[in-house]
């Protein structure tokens, strides 16, 4: 049976770790490198690294930061924000990147995934998709969250994955940094969509939550948070002792 991931994600604004909720008011946490180093030993199965601001303000991602960063980890890592073309997804495998995250690149030239599927394979490619309820329809948000794109998100969601993006990464804006659990029905949505694995963001607030995600929707592959961990009310090495203690395959 294959293991339940496990990733914390290190939101980086102006080269600091930050988080927020739903997707505003951020806060200073600490250096990336220094969390990444400290996850990389904690148990972590995997780790996140986005530049949340690149894409909103128009620039490449902070490359000497993330090469700090990677250097740092000895765990599988993938890096989002401000990834618009292939040179992007090249600079950021150079610099250390396992995967490379796409979102708003990928709303502004649909192509990019294929494009970057064909070169770089599959595995390689993560959809990272920011999804709000508007009038009770799951919509697509570009730009950190900021801004409506009007589409409807499971669709998207499908055509990207048709298109070669090997893994999809469901940030639900509407409980981000709320810690009340999972977006339980936008994530099953997007798991009877698909086929490739789906990574759960945003909501989480404790140890429970991620045992009611993984017995609910076995079809989650993967859990990620943020503030949880950077903050200590979740430790890795505990919430897999639970996993488990509850029957779900973890790596400890």
């Amino acid at each position: 049976m294959i293991t339940k991931r496990i990733i914390p994600c290190l939101d980086v604004k102006d080269g600091r770790v930050v988080k927020g909720i739903n997707f505003q008011g951020l806060n200073d946490v600490s250096s990336p490198v220094s969390l990444a180093e400290y996850y990389s030993g904690a148990g972590a199965d995997e780790l996140v690294f986005y530049d949340i601001t690149a894409s909103a303000e128009g620039r490449g991602l902070f490359t000497e930061i993330l090469r700090q960063t990677a250097k740092s980890v000895f765990i599988p890592l993938t890096v989002g924000g401000g990834i618009n073309s292939l040179a992007d997804f090249d600079r950021v495998l150079k610099c250390g990147a396992d995967k490379v995250s796409v979102n708003s690149g990928a709303i502004r030239n649909p192509d990019l995934v294929y494009e970057a599927a064909k070169r770089y394979g599959n595995q390689c490619v993560v959809l990272s998709a920011d999804v709000k309820r508007v009038d009770g329809v799951f919509r697509v948000f570009a730009k950190g969250g900021r801004e409506n794109t009007g589409m409807e998100a499971i669709d998207w969601i499908r055509r990207c994955v048709d298109n070669g993006a090997g893994e999809v990464v469901v940030n639900s804006i509407d409980t981000d940094g709320v810690r009340g659990g999972f977006d339980l029905q936008m994530l099953r949505a997007v798991c009877d969509a698909v086929s490739v694995p789906v990574i759960a963001s945003g909501g989480a607030g404790c140890i429970e939550d991620f045992i009611k995600l993984f017995n609910e929707l076995p079809g989650v592959d993967a859990g990620l948070a943020a503030s949880i961990f950077h903050f200590g009310q979740v430790k890795i090495q505990d919430l897999k002792k639970e996993m488990a203690k509850q029957g779900i395959p973890a790596r400890i």
